[in-house]
């Protein structure tokens, strides 16, 4: 026998060397998991992140119904429609949009093309927004209420892309407002002959639960307003799902709801 030594201490060492062992594994593996976890919930936002929420926000059956019953002196209840229409070479999302008043839906009185693409890198925005006219607006109407079968194919969309009429630079809402992202046409405008225009404006706020608010307004050459609310913007909600369920069920736009919740927050925008 060894002095100093104890019966059974061989194994008593070989247990206590695999306890330790056991704790810095779970530890390690704890610590892994954290970064991980850590890593998912600080994933920042792309361009294209932005760019698509946008396009979802801007989709659907809206109306200013609210809005009228409010202040019926100064606002009709209109119905704003918007869905997928195509896409470009280069990612960005070409929506059909049109606006009729609510009695008379199959009667749009404005009809646009939107292009969605995440603002050039060297401007400080986040999402380009351009209105283009369309070639032949016709045999566009009610584009958004026909089955896809009755719509023009994405390719002949793309060759009806007719002459650009505005562009707006959204930017990500300052922390504390009620808007995701918020921008105006720039200072010298764009032309605009309507009702004796000489420009035009637009300012554009999105908010939370796919609610627009937009104000549009002409000038004449002298700075006086000739056509559009005074007052402030309009405020278009989204109609009740159920209405709207069939019409937009081909939307190729991932969920939002998690996405609001990082715009929100502060991120890094990936380039």
């Amino acid at each position: 026998m060894v002095i100093g030594s104890e019966p059974g201490s061989g194994s008593s060492d070989s247990a206590g060397g695999w306890s330790v062992a056991r704790g810095l594994l779970v530890k390690t593996l704890v610590m892994i998991g954290g970064a991980l976890l850590l890593k998912r919930l600080t994933k920042s936002t792309t361009r294209w992140d932005h760019a698509r929420l946008v396009s979802r926000s801007l989709s659907g059956e809206k109306f200013s119904k609210d809005q009228a019953a409010r202040d019926p002196d100064h606002y009709f209840n209109i119905r704003m429609v918007t869905c997928p229409a195509a896409e470009m070479v280069d990612g960005s999302n070409v929506l059909y949009f049109e606006q009729a008043f609510w009695r008379t839906p199959q009667k749009p009185f404005r009809q646009r093309f939107y292009m969605v693409k995440p603002c050039p890198k060297e401007l400080k925005c986040d999402v380009e927004l351009s209105s283009y006219a369309i070639r032949d607006a016709e045999e566009y109407k009610n584009f958004c209420d026909r089955s896809k079968d009755q719509r023009p194919l994405p390719e002949e969309v793309i060759g009806d892309i007719a002459e650009h009429l505005t562009t707006i630079h959204l930017k990500r809402c300052e922390r504390g407002k009620r808007c995701l992202y918020e921008g105006s046409t720039p200072p010298d405008s764009f032309p605009n002959l309507w009702n004796g225009a000489a420009y035009c404006t637009l300012e554009l706020a999105i908010h939370k639960n796919n609610e627009i608010h937009a104000w549009d307004r002409g000038f004449d050459g002298d700075g006086n307003q000739v056509w559009g609310p005074k007052e402030g913007p309009y405020e278009f909600k989204p109609a009740p799902a159920s209405s709207t369920n069939d019409m937009f069920s081909s939307l190729n736009f991932p969920i939002q709801q998690s996405m609001e919740k990082r715009i929100e927050g502060s991120f890094v925008l990936q380039e």
